[in-house]
């Protein structure tokens, strides 16, 4: 990662990690108004629609008479950091140091809080701009441990909420992503190597081996993100900060026999955290 900071200079540590140097000095540009609106309604279609590519993306928003070409629609999803969810052959050879770890938790049973955690990146529309949200859920309870806004999609904000949730929680014994570069990068799977957690990974493409999380991600936006514009990144917290509290402590969920995450992770962790 390049470190602005550092006394070896840019063009130093550019040339180590084999990148341009117009990457190391590259800013975000922000999204016109019009390409706002219509990547919000793309991530809500993705909602909906979770196995549509950009081709059926762009005839259902024809058919709601915004034009587009499939072309632009797909440039917008890889902004957005979504793809059509399908099966696909594993025909790309992986970076050696990009490792993908197997799927753990098929046939798993996971009934008490920190067996297994895992997390998401997801896309959240504002007024102007976007911003990207990852999560950190505890999947016999479904609570929101710990969660971070990051206008870009790099691998140090995924580290940083990682750290909290185990700094404020423990550790599990398994943590589970997908098989995005952020979660296979040497950095993070050396954080959950040097705590002692075991790595497991979606199949690719395959949703239903996160389903917690993406139906966390169908209830903040549908409940929240979609009914407020944000103004701003800083109105983006507020909201969300005050949307995972109701959700830790409000929402009750019929597989927890009716019980909100809190009451479900609280009374089911062992004794000696309690007393922690």
């Amino acid at each position: 990662m390049i470190d602005r900071t550092h006394e070896l200079p840019l063009v130093r540590q550019c040339k180590i990690l084999s990148l341009a140097r117009s990457t190391a000095y590259y800013q975000p540009q922000p999204l016109s108004e019009s390409d706002a609106v219509l990547a919000k309604r793309i991530d809500q279609l993705h909602m909906d629609w979770p196995y549509a590519g950009a081709r059926m993306l762009s005839r259902l928003l024809k058919r709601e008479g915004m034009i587009v070409g499939r072309r632009h629609v797909s440039t917008l999803m890889k902004l957005m950091g979504i793809e059509a969810l399908y099966r696909k052959p594993n025909t790309s050879k992986k970076h050696p140091a990009h490792k993908i770890y197997p799927y753990l938790l098929r046939d798993l049973k996971i009934i008490r809080p920190n067996h297994v955690w895992a997390t998401d990146i997801s896309y959240i529309p504002m007024k102007r701009g976007f911003v990207y949200l990852i999560a950190v859920m505890d999947w016999a309870s479904r609570r929101v441990l710990a969660w971070r806004l990051s206008n870009t999609l790099t691998t140090d904000f995924c580290i940083e909420v990682v750290q909290e949730a185990i700094n404020r929680y423990g550790k599990p014994e398994i943590f589970n992503t997908d098989q995005g570069c952020q979660f296979t990068s040497l950095e993070f799977t050396g954080l959950l190597k040097d705590n002692d957690i075991k790595i497991s990974m979606d199949g690719k493409g395959c949703w239903r081996d996160n389903v917690f999380v993406e139906r966390l991600w169908r209830s903040v936006k549908y409940e929240e993100v979609y009914l407020f514009a944000y103004d701003s990144v800083s109105a983006a917290k507020n909201g969300l900060a005050k949307y995972f509290t109701r959700y830790n402590q409000q929402r009750p969920h019929s597989s927890l026999d009716d019980k909100t995450p809190d009451e479900f992770y609280f009374e089911n962790l062992p004794t000696m955290l309690k007393a922690a």
